[in-house]
């Protein structure tokens, strides 16, 4: 009998302590996360940031969807104009009066314009090494890379994840991606991939360095300077293009490359994200050198 009132009292504390945690949770944020959870989760798997990450992000900077520049301009992240910012904008006073921060159409274009804000800063690179639902690695690594102030930011992601169970929609996420890997290009994004702690897209039929470059905010002169090409070159289906400049040497776990059929100079930088001059330089080799099958070509 004793063991069946303490499962009892178990029971019903446990069902308590739930009811309890539904009636702190505010309103607002359970309203948010219901409006904006499928956009964050569509982000995932467009860009592989956790979609717990975006929507805590979204719900910290726009208060729940109530502040000035998400109700008047659907800015739910606070990003501010930058340079390379030619669209819509609006002045609002936050660290300094008047600072110009990005304007859009419907909150959609805003959590895109977040994603690729991320993907296309070098200093954010290093946060698409950890999993997909790692988000404690994530807000950590946010607040380390200077995307806030804040000295408290990354606790602060943390417990709006785990107070309002935002983990859930990265298990959504990810599992939708891996039963349907094509559903992964339905959209009109590219999928960023990492290599040598280097972001990069895979060209599709018809891009060109202007469209990506448009896509992701930089300029066609810098696209082609990072993939060692020049003015003219024409992209083909399947090319690598970094979104930043190219590293001096492979990764660590990268020594030698064995050139195989089809290989050049060019396509083995590419694939280890080394600058093509620096791999010339790491094999005694002239600009002219044509890799045979066979040869060793060394990476660091």
């Amino acid at each position: 009998m004793k063991l069946s009132r303490l499962l009892f009292v178990f029971a019903v504390s446990t069902a308590y302590s739930g009811m309890m945690q539904a009636q702190f949770r505010n309103p607002k944020y359970v309203a948010y996360v219901k409006q904006y959870s499928s956009l964050a989760v569509k982000q995932m798997r467009t860009y592989k940031i956790p979609a717990s990450i975006t929507l805590s992000q979204g719900l910290l900077e726009s208060g729940a969807g109530e502040s000035t520049l998400a109700k008047e301009s659907n800015n739910h992240f606070g990003i501010k104009c930058g340079g390379r910012w030619n669209g819509p904008s609006v002045l609002h006073d936050d660290d300094a009066r008047n600072e110009c921060f990005r304007a859009y159409e419907h909150p959609g274009a805003s959590y895109e314009d977040h994603s690729k804000f991320l993907v296309s800063g070098s200093r954010y690179a290093f946060l698409f090494n950890y999993e997909v639902t790692d988000y404690k690695s994530w807000a950590i690594g946010l607040k380390k890379a200077g995307y806030a102030t804040d000295p408290s930011y990354a606790n602060r992601l943390i417990t709006i994840i785990e107070d309002y169970e935002l983990y859930k929609y990265d298990r959504e996420g990810l599992g939708k991606a891996v039963r349907d890997k094509k559903e992964l290009v339905i959209f009109n994004s590219h999928q960023a991939y990492i290599a040598n702690d280097l972001l990069y897209v895979v060209a599709r039929r018809g891009d060109t360095f202007e469209s990506i470059a448009k896509e992701f905010e930089t300029s066609a002169r810098k696209l082609i300077k990072y993939n060692d090409l020049q003015k003219g070159y024409t992209l083909e289906e399947g090319d690598i293009v970094y979104l930043h400049a190219k590293k001096k040497h492979a990764a660590e776990k990268y020594k030698v490359h064995v050139v195989r059929e089809d290989d050049s100079m060019h396509s083995i930088s590419q694939r280890y994200g080394i600058r093509l001059k620096n791999l010339y330089e790491l094999n005694a080799k002239p600009g002219e050198y044509v890799p045979q099958v066979g040869d060793l070509i060394w990476l660091r």
